[in-house]
Parts: structure tokens; sequence; C-alpha cells
């Protein structure tokens, strides 16, 4: 689980926290970080220069500039960019800075070079303009980056800026390993609550809330034919759906995350999946025949294409999300070629829902075919999410401004509570357990960190359990939460 300290920072207060000391705190919770990745790592000593001469070299590709780079001084360069020109904003690296080298084609990356002075066709170049791959910028981190020239910056840009926080790699990645009991940690929100309570601050979730007009999709229905490998399935109608691109805060926190950007309606449902942990898909509800959709074992050699452009042949063992006449997705796994998100959608159905486990993990080996979805699903995912995923979805539906949201929201469920349930242990039998006396003002406050409300009366210990925190139901696991935290 990738975990981008820009984005924990929007749920706990860390400015004044080293990402080392973050990194010691998850472990000794029980969270084994497996890498601390500092994304800009390799580029170092690049600022915002401002050309302010621009001459062509007689007889070459090449320009001799003098670049203001504020109080770091005015440098000549030499360059062969064909955008360069005077009155440009672009990266520049000074004389011992360190940047990536490319190969011929400038966008594969040959490895770390250093920055020296030197000399151009007889003249001098004290430093080099770079491009988006040389600082090793991709579009959805910085807007023009992945051009086969110069990264150009607007230009209200400040003279001698450090590039890297302009275009976000100044950012650190955690790579957190998450445990199979527990699935609710395998999302940032999750991670963040964890990070909250072994700091002792406070935990900021996500906003929730949307706008729903008075627009009702007529006769749209949800049938689940295997409430035993589907428990809860939520579809919302979406219109005046209107496709384009994430902002730029969507798209890097995406690519932080090891994804790419491709449209601000599929990347709201990838968004939502790395933020709470739950997949989700949006179908093109032009696409949905019948106007209603059917969760049930597919047919003995029923077949669908992906959106991989994959042709799958199916047994009654997989289960699949279908229109009132074909399949459009595996569940859990992937959505149908024949549904997904184009240029021209203008109304989608989101869903969101909870799947059996263990079969999404059997469709996914069977068919070998493991993706995102598959692997969030195999741990589990519970019903608290898959409610609230939904809520998140439509925020950033109204959010961004890309959509209406319609009054059509249909659960289907087998009745399960999303509320917190009642768990109540005795404190001897905890303390037993971990072969120490922990102070009952000690237990209060771990469990209280941990969003259990706990009450102590006598060896009474109550808690309200989170629906997201199905691994709780026994005092050896109110032990554990105990222990982890205490040290």
């Amino acid at each position: 689980m990738l975990l981008p300290l820009s984005w924990l920072k929007e749920y706990v207060y860390v400015e004044d926290i080293a990402p080392e000391v973050i990194e010691e705190k998850l472990f000794s919770c029980g969270f084994e970080v497996e890498e601390l990745i500092e994304v800009g790592k390799d580029v170092t000593g690049v600022y915002v220069g401002l050309v302010t001469e621009c001459e062509p070299i007689p007889d070459t590709h090449l320009h001799v500039c003098r670049v203001d780079v504020a109080d770091k001084g005015n440098f000549q360069i030499c360059c062969g960019a064909d955008n360069v020109r005077k009155g440009g904003k672009y990266p520049v690296a000074l004389n011992g800075a360190t940047v990536y080298a490319t190969a011929k084609d400038h966008k594969t990356v040959e490895g770390v070079m250093t920055i020296k002075n030197g000399k151009l066709r007889g003249y001098d170049s004290e430093g080099m303009l770079c491009s988006g791959v040389e600082i090793g910028v991709s579009e959805n981190f910085y807007p023009g980056a992945d051009y086969n020239g110069l990264l150009e910056f607007p230009e209200d840009t400040e003279v001698g800026a450090d590039v890297k926080k302009i275009t976000g790699i100044d950012d650190y990645i955690f790579d957190v390993s998450i445990t199979a009991n527990r699935p609710d940690c395998q999302c940032i929100t999750g991670l963040a609550k964890e990070v909250a309570a072994v700091l002792g601050r406070e935990y900021k979730g996500p906003s929730l809330d949307y706008t729903e007009t008075d627009v009702v999709k007529e006769g749209f229905d949800v049938k689940v034919e295997a409430p035993d490998l589907c428990p809860r399935y939520i579809g919302h109608y979406v219109y005046d759906v209107k496709i384009g691109e994430s902002p730029l805060w969507m798209k890097r926190r995406l690519a932080l995350s090891g994804l790419d950007s491709i449209s601000n309606i599929v990347d709201i449902t990838n968004y939502v999946m790395l933020e709470m942990g739950q997949p989700m898909h949006a179908f093109d509800s032009t696409f949905i025949e019948g106007n209603k959709i059917v969760v049930r074992r597919a047919g003995d050699g029923e077949k669908i294409q992906t959106l991989d452009s994959n042709e799958y042949e199916l047994t009654s063992n997989n289960l699949v999300i279908c229109d009132g006449n074909k399949p459009v997705a595996i569940a859990g796994v992937m959505g149908g070629l024949n549904s997904e998100i184009r240029d021209t959608t203008e109304s989608v159905l989101f869903e969101s829902a909870k799947f059996a486990r263990d079969n999404i993990r059997k469709t996914s080996r069977a068919l070998g075919k493991r993706t995102d979805a598959s692997a969030k699903y195999e741990k589990g995912v519970d019903e608290y999410s898959t409610v609230n995923a939904m809520k998140r979805a439509l925020h950033l539906v109204e959010e961004l401004g890309c959509g209406k949201i319609s009054k059509t929201h249909v659960d289907a469920n087998t009745g399960n509570s999303v509320e917190p349930r009642e768990l109540k242990v005795s404190i001897k039998r905890v303390n037993d357990c971990l072969g120490i006396v922990v102070p009952n003002e000690d237990i209060l406050r771990i469990l209280t960190n941990l969003y259990f409300n706990p009450v102590i009366n006598g060896d009474e210990l109550t808690l309200m359990v989170p629906a997201c925190r199905e691994d709780m139901e026994s005092h050896q696991d109110v032990a554990e939460e105990v222990v982890r935290m205490y040290g």
C-alpha cells in the first residue's frame, strides 16, 4: 500500500514530523514500511529560471541564453530545445545540480548526471535548461511535462523558486505492508487513522456531502440474485456528465500511488479506491440495456470482453454484473468493454459493492486476471466503506463539476448494519493475555484514539466497534490493539 506524505497531510497534521519519524511510528504500531521513497531524491539544485536574452548560434540548432535565477545569479546557458525563447520560464540546473540523463529519444531515462560548467560550440554554458523528463516529472505531475522540449512554467511563477516544490516532487511515499487481518488499512484514510492514533492527534476524514437534483431515472432497478456473493450493491445515477481532464491535485495523487490519470469520471473511481479502500466502477448508462442491473452467477461458457480488450469464458463459479441482456463486468475484477466510459459519455451509473472475498480470489486466479480492485476485494472490503465510498465519489463529482447527481439511488443489501457494534470484554483477561497490567487510563486513551469509544465499569470494558473493524471479535483482539499502541 503506497501512502504519499502529501495525501496523509490532508487528514492528519504531520507537518512538524520528519518522514523517518512517521515511518518509525507506523512500525511501532504494527505496520512495516518496506520502503520510504523520497520522490525527488535524484533531482537537486534545479530552480525556475527566466530567459532574458535568447540568440541563435549560427549554423546550429542551438541558442545562447542569459538566464536570471534571482538570488542564485545570472548565467549564460546554451540550449538546443525548439521552444526556448526570450521571456520564457524553465527549470534550470546549475553547476553541481543533479538531473536525469536521457537517451537520444529524450524520453528514456538512463541514469542520473551531475551538471558541470562547460562549452558548447565555443560558448560558455553555466548550467542546463531542462525538460520534464530530465527532472523526473510526467504530465500527471505538471502540465506540459511530456513535451519533447523544455518544461515551461506560467508567467506568474516565482523566479528562483525550487522546481521540486512547484512540480510536486518534494514528496515522500511510504510503501506499507498491510497484514491480512487489517483490510481496513489498505487505503489512505485507514492508515491516516493509525498515524493519528499513534501520534495522539486529530484525524479529519474526507468530505462526503453532496447535493441531489430532482431528476429521477424512471424504472431503474438493481436485483441481486446471489446475495451470498454480493451482500451489498449500491448504484447511483449521474447525468449531464462532462468527460474531461481531472484537476492537477488529483492527477498527482494518483501518480504518486502508481496510477495514470484517464478522465475525470474514471479517475474519481480510482481515487476513491485508493483513498477509502473501496473499489468502484462507473458504467456508461447509455449502454445499460433494460434500465437495470442484475448481479448473478455467470452461465457456464458465458463470455465477456473486459476493458483491456481481452475476452474471458466464464463458469457458474464467477459472479458477473449484468444489465437486462448481457454481462457488463466481472464482479470485483474488471468492467466490460461494452459499457466503458467514453469521451462521448453523458450519463453514468456509479457502482459500489461488497463481494465475497474468497469468490473474487478464486475468480481472479481462475481467469489469470489480477487487478487493483481484485487485490483489495481478496483481502476484504466492509459494507461501511461501501456506503461511504459512494458518498465520497458523488461529492467529488460535484466538487469537480463533471456531472449532476440525480435522486436515483438503489441500495440492495442483506440487512447488515453499518452502525458500530457493542463488544464487551474483561480487562483482567486482556491483561492476562498480555502478561502485564496496562493502567486503565492508558487503555481508555488508546482505545479512544482508535475510535472504539471505550467505557470501563469495574472489570468490564465496553467498546463500540466501527463497522470497518471486522477483525475485532474477542479479548485477544482488544489486547492486540492496546499493546501495539502501549509499546
